[in-house]
């Protein structure tokens, strides 16, 4: 199973949502193509699902991890311009299900921020790549979100309860998937990759170890030449589906 071939990513947003199971997600697939975003004045945030409790590499308690890693990413967010990061409370890092109450929480912040835009992680499982984006965290945010676009954030017979919170229904017109199998959507980072790599350094508790530039640019040189770009062209890919 994949994606079809991408549509062509809408020219009139104004706000998009990321929406990512923990601390880090985002930035590592998409941070550069947040920070292209932001530049053409889109008004982007973030919603993390979990603090990443389960995630580091050395031995820090467990229980201060989740307000370092909280601590990163809103510093990461600072990195590439976004200034709005909101984390679920409730989720446990690992264990992670596309549940009714996690789809009415990604439907309460779609309808709270109503964006033309969500971009989140796919909820198809790459085959050939069972590490990273295939993590079962990632795929149930990405079905969940896919959920909560829709039917559930359009739909105002879904959780009535949001509307006595005064969150009305809203369409999402695009939804971006990172991660997933054969993306074919290239957005040129080269510009913006001190942005990325900064970004990714703020993830120290899970970076650190990394010899973080070298992987990186090896990766987005990579990923450009897959999809046809010039030889020092930098890119991450995506997978674009319009849902009207």
């Amino acid at each position: 199973m994949t994606f079809p071939a991408s549509a062509p990513a809408l020219s009139d947003v104004r706000r998009a949502l990321a929406v990512f199971a923990h601390p880090d997600d985002v930035d590592f697939g998409s941070a550069g193509t947040i920070a292209t975003w932001v530049d053409e004045g889109i008004e982007v945030a973030y919603l993390i699902v979990t603090r990443g409790d389960a995630g580091g590499f050395d031995d820090t308690p467990r229980a201060e991890i989740p307000a370092i890693r909280e601590r990163e990413q809103r510093a990461a967010a600072a990195a590439v311009g976004v200034t709005r990061v909101d984390f679920l409370d409730g989720y446990a890092d690992g264990a992670l299900a596309p549940t009714l109450a996690l789809r009415r929480d990604i439907t309460a912040a779609i309808r709270r921020f109503r964006p033309d835009r969500v971009l989140t992680s796919s909820p198809l499982r790459r085959w050939e790549q069972l590490t990273g984006p295939s993590h079962p965290d990632h795929l149930a945010a990405g079905e969940a979100t896919t959920c909560a676009i829709y039917p559930d954030a359009r739909n105002p017979f879904a959780f009535p309860e949001l509307l006595d919170e005064g969150l009305q229904p809203w369409v999402v017109r695009e939804v971006w998937y990172a991660g997933g199998p054969a993306p074919d959507h290239a957005v040129d980072i080269t510009d913006r990759y001190d942005r990325k790599l900064a970004a990714l350094r703020a993830h120290a508790s899970q970076t650190a170890h990394l010899d973080l530039g070298t992987w990186l640019r090896d990766r987005l040189t990579t990923m450009a030449e897959s999809l046809g770009l010039p030889d020092d062209r930098l890119a991450e890919a995506f997978t674009v589906l319009r849902t009207e």
